[in-house]
């Protein structure tokens, strides 16, 4: 049985980002309501890009669940919750105010876990921020919304009051500082996981085991050794497994057969290696050499991958197909058992 770094800080995390997933279901189900309840035209329009942002959000999160590769379920608390405010948005107790309020409160919440999760990440491993880098992109988006809601908030909850409309300087300052927030971080609004690509989901592979090799090289620890080699031979198997079944049958008639077989070849190799060091005491100096040996190996299947094939699949397949076969993959990947 090989040791992974499924420990109890790195189930934690899996099981935060699972409460994330569940509570992400119903923001987007909430966004809806309120849309459907709300006859404000400029209201309806922000809930309208705020759908679609945390429709896309819900892929990152998605993606992030499956690169992390340590499966986690939500919290019963977490359900709980949910199934209360769901209650609690469908019902009349509450008036339109009243359930943006909460709607925003559950927003915050969610950029404190997704902030939370970046967080730890840094004090567990490299391997886990590296697996969780698209999570910022929620963050971002998350931390937009809120600053949108504080303007809804104003409007809703003065015509509420008075039956008057408020002033517009405050949505004003709350569209300057959503134009602020935009300028810091403009970059990593962009990176949604509409645009993920298959490259880009094989490239996030790519980078963790590297990480994962390096904390190896720089340990003397025959556990940490052990715990970072099986995770290791984990993503390795689910990265190869799901290339065999998605990637290399679909790249074989436009990248050729021979530089198709290659690739096969070389993974075939790379288990035979993995489950070789399986055997073998951490503690050894066998192990280490052997370890970089499977490095210098994976290292030569990722240059090829990241060259030529990659090449391949931009001049042979549309945009559309590449963010398809992305999901294909990933979905390939949540399958994937081990053992």
């Amino acid at each position: 049985m090989v040791t992974t770094l499924d420990d109890a800080k790195r189930m934690a995390i899996g099981t935060k980002l699972a409460d994330m997933a569940e509570v992400q279901k119903l923001i987007i189900s909430i966004e809806q309501s309120l849309m459907a309840a709300c006859n404000d035209s400029e209201i309806r329009e922000r809930l309208q890009d705020m759908i679609r942002d945390d429709q896309k959000n819900m892929g990152v999160l998605e993606t992030v669940i499956v690169q992390y590769g340590v499966k986690g379920e939500p919290k019963k608390t977490t359900q709980e919750m949910v199934q209360k405010v769901q209650q609690l948005m469908q019902g009349s107790e509450l008036s339109l105010y009243e359930k943006f309020a909460q709607f925003e409160l559950l927003k915050h919440g969610q950029t404190m876990s997704g902030l939370l999760i970046h967080k730890c990440a840094q004090v567990v491993g490299a391997d886990v921020e590296a697996a969780i880098t698209p999570l910022n992109t929620v963050n971002f988006e998350n931390r937009a919304h809120q600053e949108q809601l504080k303007g809804v908030l104003e409007v809703i909850g003065v015509r509420e009051l008075t039956g008057k409309e408020a002033e517009q300087g405050i949505w004003a300052r709350v569209q300057d500082a959503m134009a602020a927030l935009t300028g810091v971080a403009g970059s990593v609004v962009s990176r949604t996981d509409d645009e993920m690509t298959i490259q880009n989901l094989i490239r996030m592979d790519h980078q963790k085991v590297n990480v994962l090799f390096g904390q190896i090289a720089s340990s003397d620890d025959p556990q940490k050794i052990q715990e970072y080699f099986g995770q290791i031979y984990k993503d390795l198997t689910v990265h190869s497994e799901a290339e065999e079944q998605i990637v290399y049958p679909t790249v074989r008639p436009f990248y050729g057969e021979n530089d198709t077989q290659e690739l096969y070849d070389e993974q075939a190799e790379m288990k035979v290696m993995l489950d070789n060091i399986k055997s073998m005491s951490p503690s050894s100096p066998e192990f280490k050499q052997q370890v970089n040996r499977l490095k210098e190996a994976v290292m030569d299947h990722v240059r090829q991958e990241e060259s030529t094939m990659f090449a391949a699949i931009g001049n042979n397949c549309s945009h559309e197909q590449q963010k398809q076969w992305q999901l294909n993959l990933k979905m390939q990947k949540q399958n994937c058992k081990i053992g």
